[in-house]
Parts: C-alpha cells; structure tokens; sequence
C-alpha cells in the first residue's frame, strides 16, 4: 500500500468512527490526530460540522467535544517534553517518528517557531499541520506555566474547531471541499486568528482600565 492510499484509508477511517461512535469517536480521533499528524482535523470537524445539519451533533458540542481530545493530546506531547527533554526527544522521533509520519526536521521547526514566537506560537501554532503536532513537547521541555499552556491551546484549538466545523455546517454535503479550501488559505487563517488574540487581550485591558477607573 502506498503513501497515498494509506493517507486515503485513515481518512475513510475517522470518518467512519465519528460518524458512528458520536461524541466519543470525535473525541477519540480529535485525541489522536494531536498525536498522529495524518488524521487531519481539516476533514474530521467539517464532517461533525455537517452532521449538525441532520441533528447527529450540535455546534456547541463539537466544539466542546473536539477541543477535550485536542487538549488531551496536548498535554500528552508537553508531559513528554518535560519528561525527556530535548536529546531524548529527538533519540524516540529518530527511532519511531517514521511510523508517526513526524521526522526531526519538524521538531526542528517546532522549536524554533517556540523560541522565536514565545508562548503565543502556542496559539497560532494549533491552527498549523504538524506544527501543532509537536509544539507542545518545547513547551513542556522549557516548563512553560501549564495555566498558560492550557489558556493558549483552548484558545487557539477553539477557534480552530469553530472555524472547521462552522465551514462543514455552512457547506452541508460539500463540507469536503474545506480541506481543499484549508490547503490555500491556511497563512490568511493564522494571521487571523493572532489578530483575533491580539483582539481578545487588548478588550481586557480596556476592561481593566475602565475598572480601575471606576
């Protein structure tokens, strides 16, 4: 079986799970697509998205649901990174990495776009294939505050899942075609995803000030 036909029946795969299992299958493939970049989330969240139309899922609990197995997976990869640091790391990519698709070029990326962008690539990073895969374990390697590490990867895994499975409900039978849609516009959907954190923080500083003022 090649690359591609392998790809094809991992798709047809966390279809079929979340589309018979429910909630649980969205949570289980959600869980496992932090954990193994080829079960991608551009394909899962348009499906359940779509399903709300048949009154299968409800908006508010696809997002819910998704994001609990999102953040499961990322607390899996920052425990790993704080456990082993960062040789190890490296050693179990080099070893396993193959079977998971990730190589140690993108553990490279990964903490590079760490060390560069700080906590917030922590945000932006979810919105990224492989990237955020793999963010967490710098995270966990530098002890990055887990409050913050929660509060950026609910943040940003939010509006990613709000994103996809709004898209899905908006297409209907089409919801495929966000994938597609996703392949192009992926850097247009981060920077509007860091302007809308940049948004967020900014309303709470106003917020502050207004009651301090008070």
């Amino acid at each position: 079986m090649g690359l591609g036909q392998l790809l094809d029946t991992i798709k047809i795969w966390a279809e079929s799970v979340v589309s018979t299992m429910g909630y649980p299958g969205l949570t289980i493939i959600m869980f496992l697509e932090n954990l193994f970049p080829p079960i991608p989330s551009e394909i899962v969240l348009p499906l359940a998205g779509s399903l709300t139309l048949t009154g299968r899922f409800s908006m508010p609990g696809v997002i819910l649901w998704a994001l609990v197995g999102a953040l499961a997976g990322a607390y899996f990869y920052y425990g790993l990174g704080k456990l082993l640091g960062e040789d190890r790391v490296r050693w179990l990519i080099g070893k396993v990495g193959k079977y998971l698709m990730v190589t140690t070029d993108d553990f490279d990326k990964s903490i590079a776009w760490f060390n560069r962008y700080g906590e917030l690539v922590i945000f932006f990073g979810r919105m990224v294939p492989i990237v955020r895969t793999l963010i967490s374990i710098p995270a966990g390697m530098a002890s990055m505050n887990l409050l913050s590490f929660t509060f950026y990867t609910v943040l940003g895994t939010t509006l990613w899942n709000v994103v996809l499975g709004y898209a899905g409900r908006l297409l209907g039978q089409n919801w495929r075609m966000v994938a597609e849609w996703i392949d192009y516009y992926q850097n247009v959907i981060i920077v509007l995803g860091v302007l809308a954190v940049v948004g967020f923080f900014v309303y709470k500083l106003r917020q502050r000030r207004q009651t301090s003022a008070a």
